[in-house]
């Protein structure tokens, strides 16, 4: 179900980099100097896109929060929309896609989340065009089926919760469970006073964490001690482990990568941070 989706954001994203030198930007980034040579200041490669809605057959779905795609350098895709996890590639000829074959986790996701999945799988199905107006992306089938994109902004590494969502070790990348207790859901947030707290799973936690350029540097970790069903400890197993010693961090719009020298890692997704402060006790 999911093998389509992401090899669309690939061709598209590919296509709007071939396409960039000589179309109008809009996005306002680049020099400003009034010139009557159009560049291309709208950073497609690198860039992490939320997807805003889906609408096919004439009916428009919201996408789940969090739904995002994005485009490595190197021509790698990655997407979600809220449960499973994407890759792929794909080649463009001219304005016609040719779909490459995706990798997907097989997580089950809650029902909302399976309803927009489908309707994203029904929209980007067959051949896809797609059209750049500054900051908002649009995908559109043949049979006129629409995906609306907006770019992210980066949030900030300090002062945000970050929800974990993704386990990482080398290459392999990995689900937080979706059924997890809503108290168990991994997450964490810096401070400016150079220290990080939240929960790895099962336990609150607390340490330092010195920021540096790209780099974070934590130190060894203090929390509880409580003891949970085999599936949260093996999740809090995995994420204090890439919150140990030197490590480096990425955010692109409203997700953060950090990555630790053994290559273990986490990705986490910007969340509200309710209730903060009653969080990481007990």
């Amino acid at each position: 179900m999911h093998t389509q989706r992401m090899a669309v954001s690939v061709s598209v994203l590919a296509l709007l980099t071939l396409a960039a030198c000589g179309t109008e930007s809009g996005s306002g980034s680049g020099s400003g100097d009034g010139s009557d040579t159009v560049q291309s200041d709208v950073p497609v490669t690198g860039v992490a896109w939320s997807v805003d809605s889906l609408t096919v057959g004439g009916k428009k779905t919201e996408a789940p929060a969090g739904s995002r795609l994005e485009i490595d350098p190197k021509g790698r895709a990655k997407a979600g929309f809220g449960c499973n996890h994407i890759s792929a590639d794909a080649r463009v000829e001219g304005d016609r896609i040719t779909f490459g074959k995706p990798v997907s986790t097989q997580m089950a996701c809650d029902e909302t989340t399976e309803k927009a999945e489908k309707a994203a799988l029904a929209a980007m199905d067959g051949e896809v065009t797609a059209k750049l107006s500054g900051e908002k992306l649009t995908l559109t089938t043949e049979g006129g089926d629409t995906i609306a994109l907006s770019e992210e902004k980066p949030a900030g590494l300090v002062g945000t919760r970050w929800a974990v969502n993704t386990l990482l070790s080398g290459e392999t990348a990995t689900s937080v469970p979706a059924d997890l207790p809503k108290e168990r859901v991994p997450h964490l947030t810096f401070g400016e006073d150079g220290t990080v707290h939240g929960n790895s799973g099962c336990n609150s936690f607390h340490g330092k964490a010195a920021v540096k350029g790209s780099t974070i540097d934590f130190g060894p970790p203090a929390g509880t001690r409580k003891m949970c069903p085999e599936a949260e400890m093996e999740v809090e197993r995995a994420v204090l482990a890439a919150l140990d010693g030197p490590a480096t961090y990425t955010i692109k719009g409203s997700t953060l990568t950090v990555t630790s020298k053994d290559g273990k890692g986490i990705g986490a997704t910007a969340a509200p941070a309710k209730s903060e402060g009653t969080q990481e006790h007990g």
